[in-house]
């Protein structure tokens, strides 16, 4: 792990409490107690990520639903090079001089939990879709034939 740096509006102390917090957060399958108001504001500050209204609605966005979820993580799976920003599409949040210490890292940690977490979350997904072709299938008086 490179040093962090204290930089205009985040200390390397603050940055070190938000990484510990992040690792938390994945470590525990990305359940919403451990979702934190730093964690959050980091990643609608400095890492490209908008506010969807508040935390609340943030994490409905990203972990209510499996592919959300899968889609959250990519951004911070750097197996590929540089990972884009999943909501505009560029690498400044991961470049920029202020925040690269904490973003690298960032990405460092989630490869320790990426993969397991992409699998529970397309199962979870999966789940999803099988009771909602249910629901659909028993609305329209088609049988499941499975």
């Amino acid at each position: 792990m490179e040093e962090l740096k204290d930089v205009r509006f985040m200390s390397a102390q603050e940055k070190s409490r938000v990484l510990k917090q992040w690792e938390t957060f994945l470590k525990y399958g990305c359940q919403r107690k451990h979702f934190t108001k730093p964690l959050y504001h980091h990643l609608i500050m400095h890492c490209s990520f908008i506010a969807h209204y508040d935390i609340n609605g943030f994490y409905e966005t990203y972990f209510e639903n499996g592919e959300d979820t899968q889609h959250f993580l990519s951004q911070f799976d750097n197996r590929n090079g540089v990972p884009k920003s999943i909501e505009y599409g560029m690498l400044l949040w991961y470049l920029d001089s202020d925040y690269n210490d904490i973003n690298s890292e960032m990405c460092r940690i989630a490869a320790k939990y990426i993969d397991s977490l992409v699998e529970v979350a397309g199962a979870s997904q999966e789940q999803a879709d099988i009771a909602k072709a249910r629901v659909l299938l028993a609305k329209h008086g088609i049988p499941l034939n499975t």
